[in-house]
């Protein structure tokens, strides 16, 4: 399809040299990745919606959608780790979950209304966090049958939820009822198994000790598709503990290993971000690619997910409909984010983290969202081909559909300055990174942001102190002051 998209703003009509920008991404390594847009204030602030025309915005956005995936965010959790940038709230919070749970049921309706009577199909759904299994099974049980009795299900899609490893080990009760209502694959965040890290990370209760208990509940529980997630990259992270990380993940057999590089943007541990040199993380993203592969799980160059089922991409269905069509989604919950063809909405509570702001909009009957973006085709091209580098790969079939024009055509120079120098490939469905490229993915990455963005790296000194903490420290002050209103 290709939609009715604004014009671009000025700055996204300009053009750099590949090989400027290229090096720029490798500068900026920590924020030149998957996590797209960047400095959103200045690159997405011409195309903010006013808030008059959100209702409007939102219902010619959805209007004629009826392939979708679903997210609910759950904003609670054990503790808030270090290494977070997500839409966590304060633990004094979590009494409230209750009340939240039937706000996020208020909230299903208010999106149908916007939405309106179309019969939609759902692709996937995914209940995310925070860790959406702090919450008890009967939460989850009423917000799985609500987007049923909304959303036909699509076969072969699927439900996915997050656990972690002592809740999983502790409450095995939760696991069986999972099953019962129907979610097929689970989550589990291991990260790191290093003591003395894990106390850094504010995470040591989900040391080891829970881990072979919480994969034999998941087991018993019926869970035939488990993910563990790990996580490379910290200041304080060696390579043999990283080996030691990886050797114990495969131990537990799971279906799936998913890693994660650290992203130091809107964390508590910012600060550490300058002692993570590529020369440190590029050994650490070798060593997984070895013994992974030495174990028996597969990955193209450049994918995060790991499976060892064959032909089996080992994501949710959600995110492998995000990655490889671009397909929309809509987010509930506080702070979630949604995409259509011409939009990104993101819901209150996105930068405060706090749940005042959200409960007042659903109290108030009205879309609880916070910012809302209708943007240049550009700019959408830019968000699909940074999700796509979850998978390491554009799927060029799906670029044309969703754009109507070919990624040849918008990219030639970029694409051309890549294959010449062997860091992405063709193959017959898609322009994939090589194992080279995988290793420099943070330079080709930003080859396919949006001008404005690109612009920002350019200009941006990823040595400044200032400039590591700017974000933080914003985010930091708009949580203070939201906690006060």
């Amino acid at each position: 399809m290709s939609a009715a998209w604004r014009a671009a703003a000025p700055a996204d009509t300009c053009t750099f040299a590949p090989r400027d920008v290229f090096e720029a991404g490798l500068r900026n390594h920590h924020v030149s990745n998957t996590a797209y847009p960047l400095a959103h204030e200045t690159t997405w602030g011409p195309y903010r919606v006013a808030p008059a025309r959100t209702q409007a915005t939102v219902r010619q956005a959805w209007a004629g959608i009826e392939d979708l995936c679903l997210y609910v965010h759950v904003p609670f959790c054990e503790t808030r780790c270090s290494f977070c940038e997500y839409t966590v709230v304060r633990r004094e919070e979590a009494p409230g979950m209750h009340s939240y749970v039937n706000d996020v049921l208020r909230e299903f309706d208010l999106q149908g209304d916007a939405l309106g009577p179309t019969p939609r199909r759902a692709h996937g759904f995914d209940l995310g966090g925070g860790t959406p299994s702090f919450l008890p099974a009967e939460y989850i049980a009423r917000i799985v049958e609500r987007a049923r009795t909304m959303f036909a299900f699509v076969p072969g899609s699927d439900i996915s939820i997050e656990t972690t490893p002592r809740i999983a080990a502790s409450e095995p009760e939760k696991l069986a009822a999972y099953r019962r209502i129907g979610i097929h694959r689970i989550s589990m965040g291991l990260q790191v198994i290093q003591p003395d890290l894990l106390k850094i990370l504010n995470r040591s209760a989900n040391g080891v000790e829970h881990h072979h208990r919480a994969v034999r509940n998941i087991r018993d529980a019926g869970f035939g598709r488990l993910n563990v997630d790990l996580m490379y990259g910290f200041a304080g992270q060696d390579l043999e503990g990283w080996r030691a990380t990886l050797q114990h993940a495969i131990d537990l057999a799971p279906e799936y290993i998913t890693l994660y590089r650290m992203r130091y943007k809107l964390t508590r541990i910012s600060h550490q971000a300058p002692a993570v040199t590529l020369d440190r993380v590029q050994p650490m993203m070798r060593l997984a690619k070895a013994m992974l592969s030495d174990a028996g799980f597969y990955a193209t160059a450049g994918k995060t997910t790991y499976s060892r089922i064959p032909d089996d991409v080992g994501t949710s269905s959600y995110l492998a409909r995000r990655v490889i069509d671009g397909m929309p989604y809509l987010g509930l919950g506080l702070g979630a984010q949604s995409f259509t063809h011409t939009t990104i909405s993101y819901n209150d509570g996105a930068v405060a983290k706090n749940l005042l702001p959200y409960q007042r909009s659903i109290a108030a009957g009205r879309l609880p969202i916070q910012d809302l973006y209708d943007l240049p085709a550009r700019q959408m091209m830019g968000k699909m081909c940074a999700v796509s580098f979850y998978f390491g790969e554009i799927d060029t079939a799906a670029f044309q559909s969703k754009f109507g024009t070919p990624l040849t055509t918008v990219f030639a120079d970029e694409i051309e300055f890549l294959t010449g120098r062997g860091l992405m490939e063709w193959t017959p469905r898609s322009l994939r990174l090589t194992p080279e490229g995988a290793l420099s993915v943070n330079g080709v990455i930003a080859l396919f942001f949006a001008p404005s963005m690109q612009r920002y790296l350019l200009e941006r000194d990823p040595v400044r102190a200032e400039d590591l903490h700017r974000h933080r420290l914003r985010a930091e002050k708009v949580a203070a002051e939201s906690a006060h209103v």
